[in-house]
């Protein structure tokens, strides 16, 4: 049996693992792998996450057993300080010494730390493992507890912007020191570094372009930098990211061929300048370079398996860097020849959206036949699409404008017309290496029968996550080709679609994720399956976001929808837009109170924006104390019910509106659905209340009411379709209880009532069966179901001040009653705005 000893055992070198294990000649060889770190291989993409909560364990990338289970000696913490080549012998740090014969080299790369005088002072840091991190945030604590809250992060890149966003999540004020005059130089042109920079900004960072540092000031720890333009910048800590730096010293003196800046010398089949040496990952110098991206390096670990035993496979010559991420909440993609490197010919097409933070470019060829390249900021759903075009040289509309212009809305693949036309050979999943011909023959071939269990067989998916909704689209298409069930499964988890899971647990009277999990789930779940079990608890037991298993997303934790700077609005309920003098004084006041930008909705409520998270509580208890309740403006829930004057007041009004509207919004408040609901209610039909474009809308007819469901706006709007006449105000409600609690059962997560409708078989006609005719003999269900959610109503927010241990969310640092002092605010017509609006 062939030794193949691995050294390194990062996500390359568990990959090179992983993908020899799958080999069909792994029973051949006998792995040893050895890593300098003191746990096994962990996901160092999502290193950030370490900051939000996640351990080691969550990171790493396999069980505990996993390589036992497989055959694989795996030693941590262990270096490899000598190769002996001449006898095919590794020895490690305590002079042990292992024989071979392939030997893998996964070192990878250390962070660049460039040659700054003191830059070895007390308070500097690098950003690139677990214990990089844990020594940082060990630092931070003891900064705070001396009242010192300044930091800056050595470089604008990728990793620089994720430590800054780490460094504030620390409680610390952020900056960013970037050498180029523009952030994510290698990846973004100036209009996108400028979007990306104002939304950074936006959340409390701050930027200084092309600045370079000439020392770091202080004795013993850094007090600043000082700049070789004269400026300088007081800080009290430092996370130099500012670039990598291939970890070649064991094959440099062992004699192995490197570059002259670094890297470890391979040919196209991997292989160092040794034939039993292979070098994979960011301590590989292929193609005069180094890559710095996963998927080049689990390529070239799929290389290394194949070579290794007796393949051919080579690595090509021209290695594909397009990359799509979401960067401190930002999305950002670049593909192809984004920056127009080879200066071709070309024609720059752009949109800019600064209102909405979004920033888009293709670069087409003169003759508008082929897509070159392109970057996404803001929104990068079309990436997927675009990507494959460009790859593919896939033909483009006649006006090549219309792939940025026509696609905003569109759902995944709707640019590439049918994902079918792709070729086998398209990359889907570039992490993985995953064709469409291996996702499609999965199915084909009968090794894989949905999503779940192609993504298992495949490994589609299983990286960044980006692909996800093609790979989707072509289990779901290829199914239909063969005649077979298309189940929309809610996730990889569940073997279930959201009505079934619906079901499931209204039978069982299931109350915890964990219970579903158990009985009917895998694995451990996934950020899909969670929101969408708590979303179906929601709807079925009235439980508030005040109980962890009803948390749907973020703003629900926090009771508020988070806004772009890092603040937060407080919406109050303001039933069918009535209110009293009184009442709109005391918003007045409390507005005033907390120095808050207040806002007359479109769905006649006043929103307060520029809370802090600490004081939500605070706002929350004077509003509650006269008489407001929570306006659920960040729940899957009803927002508002719109209404008119109406026969009170208008002269039109051919019934009473307002008091309608009042009972509507009092019924239905608090109630949790797969996605947010709004209704309204017109006294005549001059439509005031613009009742034709809510979920359920209401509007005065001679002879009672008129009902319209389905209507909604956003980024499709659509006219609600009418679903009963002339029908009385009891009629009305009868009907629209049937109608939210079949909507609620049966739609798909996140879908709008809209988009139900749509999907929904029969369409109007047949909904009109089921709520009007009762055709499927649920109405009586269904109204009881109805009844008890709205008995059940609890304001959350009441709840929320009531209770210390809910209290204890608010508190902007874990450990601190200290409050956000990054946030800054400039006056804009009399009030005060984010610092971006300047």
């Amino acid at each position: 049996m062939k030794k193949v000893v691995v050294i390194g055992n990062g996500m390359v070198g568990y990959k090179f693992c992983e993908k020899f294990v799958a080999s069909e000649k792994f029973n051949d060889y006998k792995l040893i792998v050895f890593g300098e770190e003191p746990r096994r291989a962990y996901d160092r993409v999502h290193l950030s996450e370490f900051y939000d909560g996640k351990t080691a364990e969550d990171l790493s990338m396999s069980t505990a057993s996993w390589y036992e289970e497989n055959n694989i000696d795996l030693h941590i913490s262990e270096m490899i300080t000598e190769i002996n080549r001449e006898h095919k012998t590794v020895a490690n740090h305590r002079g042990d010494t292992y024989s071979y014969d392939y030997l893998v080299l996964a070192t990878g790369s250390s962070a660049f730390v460039p040659p700054i005088e003191g830059v070895d002072k007390e308070g500097v840091f690098v950003y690139r493992t677990i214990e990089d991190l844990e020594a940082t945030e060990a630092y931070a604590k003891k900064l705070k507890a001396q009242g010192k809250t300044e930091a800056a992060v050595l470089g604008g890149g990728l990793l620089g912007l994720e430590a800054a966003n780490a460094v504030k999540n620390l409680g610390l004020n952020a900056h960013v020191v970037e050498f180029a005059p523009r952030l994510m130089p290698r990846q973004l042109d100036k209009g996108a570094s400028d979007m990306l920079q104002a939304k950074i900004e936006s959340l409390g960072l701050q930027v200084h372009l092309s600045k370079q540092t000439k020392f770091i000031q202080g004795k013993k720890a850094i007090e600043g930098l000082q700049y070789i333009d004269d400026t300088e910048l007081k800080v009290d800590m430092l996370v130099v990211s500012a670039g990598i730096r291939p970890r070649d010293e064991v094959a440099k003196e062992a004699g192995l061929a490197v570059g002259t800046r670094g890297g470890i010398v391979v040919n196209q089949q991997m292989q160092t300048s040794d034939e039993s040496i292979y070098a994979i990952g960011e301590c590989a110098l292929l193609n005069s370079m180094i890559y710095g991206l996963v998927a080049p390096g689990y390529d070239m670990a799929e290389i290394a398996v194949d070579q290794i035993t007796g393949g051919t496979s080579e690595m090509p010559e021209y290695i594909d860097m397009s990359t799509q991420l979401k960067l401190i909440g930002t999305e950002v993609a670049s593909f192809g020849d984004a920056l127009n490197e080879a200066k071709k010919e070309i024609d720059e097409i752009t949109y800019e959206n600064k209102r909405k933070g979004v920033y888009k470019k293709i670069n087409v060829s003169k003759d508008g036949t082929k897509l070159l390249g392109g970057i996404l900021v803001g929104d990068s759903s079309d990436y997927n699409s675009l990507f494959q075009i460009y790859i593919n040289g896939l033909k483009l509309p006649e006006e090549p404008e219309d792939l940025i212009l026509g696609s905003r809305g569109a759902d995944g693949g709707a640019l590439l017309g049918d994902v079918m036309d792709l070729p086998d050979d398209a990359q889907i999943c570039s992490c993985e290496s995953v064709t469409k011909g291996q996702i499609c023959g999965a199915i084909e071939s009968g090794e894989a029968n949905d999503l779940g269990e192609v993504i298992s067989c495949t490994k589609a998916g299983t990286g960044c996550g980006g692909c996800k909704p093609m790979v989707k689209d072509l289990v779901n298409a290829t199914l239909t080709s063969l005649g077979k069930e298309v189940k929309d499964n809610i996730c990889e988890h569940f073997d279930y679609n959201r009505q079934e899971l619906y079901d499931i647990i209204k039978v069982k009277g299931y109350r915890t994720y964990d219970e579903v999990l158990n009985a009917y789930g895998k694995s451990d779940g996934c950020e899909v399956c969670k929101p969408v079990i708590a979303s179906i608890m929601a709807s079925l037991y009235a439980d508030t976001a005040n109980e962890e298993i009803a948390i749907q997303d973020s703003n629900d934790r926090f009771l508020a929808n988070i806004q772009r700077n890092g603040t937060y609005s407080v919406v109050p309920r303001i039933p069918g837009g009535e209110i009293t003098p009184e009442k709109l004084i005391v918003l007045g006041e409390v507005g005033k109170k907390y120095d808050l930008y207040t806002k007359i909705t479109g769905g006649q409520r006043v929103d307060f924006f520029g809370a802090r998270l600490d004081q939500l509580p605070l706002i929350w208890k004077d509003l509650i104390d006269h008489g407001f309740e929570s306006g659920h403006a960040y729940g899957k829930s009803l927002r508002t019910v719109k209404s008119c004057v109406g026969s009170t007041w208008c002269r039109y009004g051919m019934d009473e509106s307002v008091s309608f509207a009042i009972e509507l919004e009092e019924r239905y408040k608090g109630l949790r659905s797969p996605h947010k609901i709004k209704g309204g209610v017109s006294g005549c039909i001059r439509e005031c209340a613009e009742a034709r474009c809510k979920d359920f809308g209401v509007i005065a007819v001679e002879g009672g009411w008129n009902l319209y469901v389905c209507g909604n706006g956003g980024a499709n709007p659509r006219h609600a379709e009418l679903l009963a006449e002339q029908i009385d105000n009891e009629t009305v409600i009868k009907y629209i209880d049937r109608f939210l609690m079949y909507y609620i059962r049966t739609a798909a997560p996140l879908e709008r009532t809209a988009k139900w409708l749509d999907n929904l078989e029969g369409g109007i006609e047949y909904l009109k069966e089921v709520v009007v005719d009762d055709k499927l003999q649920l109405a009586e269900e269904l109204e009881n179901e109805m009844a008890k959610l709205v008995d059940s109503f609890q304001c959350e927010w009441t709840q929320a001040i009531q209770d210390e241990e809910i209290m204890k969310r608010f508190n902007h640092f874990v450990n601190s009653d200290d409050t956000d002092d990054n946030l800054v605010f400039v006056p804009l017509r009399d009030q005060k705005m984010p610092q971006h609006w300047k």
